[in-house]
């Protein structure tokens, strides 16, 4: 910096309010020092800037998968609130691993970052106390944290959007609904069915219940069994964007009423289109990265937990009739 200050004939402070950003420097004189950081190949050096402001300008992100289109939605709204407050996203993939889950959390820590976002594989987040007692913040996203840890947290309207979508099915006269959810040890995956197990009452029948991953094999088996009882469902209501793709595929062409949780690419484009629930990735990624940067602005106010809306969006598959 001070072989900058020379070759641009300006004080060592007049340089260093350029690189910061800082007003008060003249259009003509900030313009030379910028010719003079150009020529001599500056640049500033991170490090001590950290441990100048006690910050490292980095926050980590960690959620399920990268390669899940919902997650992938998520993360951009994170990354695009982060710039916007000068900061750079470290993000990494749990793969539903409590102990990859933690593994992250601790690296990121150990990095510095100044605070966490954290789509939760597992339920014990006791690791956690020791980092937020020490002043990292974190905000949970998609599900809650475990007992005994109370921070901000947004969720979608998971159970209500499996009644909304459950309901859509009765109307159209059926009485027979299959549900293919996740593993039921996943917060969002039990609360859908609650929700589609609250909306049916007296019709649920626990034979025309699936929960396990989105694999294809494991998704056939199930429907085949479902279409084999003596009163065989009319409709299934999937409970996430890859167990909606799953059943189409295993479906192959069987004309069967369809509702999915999640909005999937193409969706609107098959035959007959498909009717989803959607929820909106981006705004809970934006959500939780605003709550983050309040708190690291200062925000010391009680944890808030935003439960986000859902939409039903009609396409065709889940209006077939029984």
């Amino acid at each position: 910096m001070k072989d900058v200050a020379s070759a641009a004939g300006v004080a060592l402070k007049t340089v260093s309010r350029v690189v910061n950003g800082e007003p008060g420097v003249h259009p003509a004189t900030a313009d030379r020092v910028r010719a003079a950081i150009d020529r001599l190949g500056y640049s500033r050096n991170e490090s001590a800037r950290v441990l100048r402001r006690g910050r490292t300008s980095t926050v980590g992100l960690v959620i399920e998968d990268v390669a899940d289109p919902f997650y992938a939605g998520l993360g951009r709204a994170v990354e695009s609130v982060a710039a916007d407050h000068g900061c750079l996203l470290l993000s990494g993939s749990s793969n539903e691993d409590p102990a990859r889950e933690r593994e992250l959390v601790r690296t990121f820590c150990a990095r510095r970052v100044d605070g966490l976002i954290v789509v939760p594989a597992g339920h014990d987040h006791s690791y956690l106390r020791p980092e937020l007692a020490a002043g990292t913040v974190a905000v949970f996203a998609d599900r809650p944290p475990g007992p005994g840890i109370d921070v901000d947290t947004v969720l979608t309207d998971n159970a209500g959007g499996a009644a909304l979508a459950t309901r859509h099915l009765l109307a159209h006269g059926h009485t027979r609904i299959a549900f293919l959810g996740d593993a039921p040890s996943i917060f969002t995956a039990a609360q859908r069915l609650h929700g589609y197990r609250t909306a049916l009452g007296r019709l649920y029948d626990e034979r025309l219940v699936a929960m396990a991953p989105p694999a294809l094999d494991t998704v056939r088996d199930a429907l085949e069994r479902m279409l084999a009882l003596d009163r065989p469902p009319t409709a299934v209501f999937t409970g996430n964007g890859r167990l909606t793709v799953t059943a189409l595929r295993a479906l192959a062409g069987r004309r069967m009423a369809v509702v999915g949780f999640d909005d999937f690419e193409l969706s609107d484009l098959l035959r007959p289109a498909v009717t989803v629930v959607a929820q909106d990735p981006a705004r809970m990624g934006r959500v939780a990265a605003e709550l983050l940067f309040r708190r690291l602005a200062g925000d010391t106010g009680p944890a808030e937990h935003p439960v986000l809306p859902v939409s039903l969006i009609p396409r065709g598959s889940g209006e077939l009739p029984p």
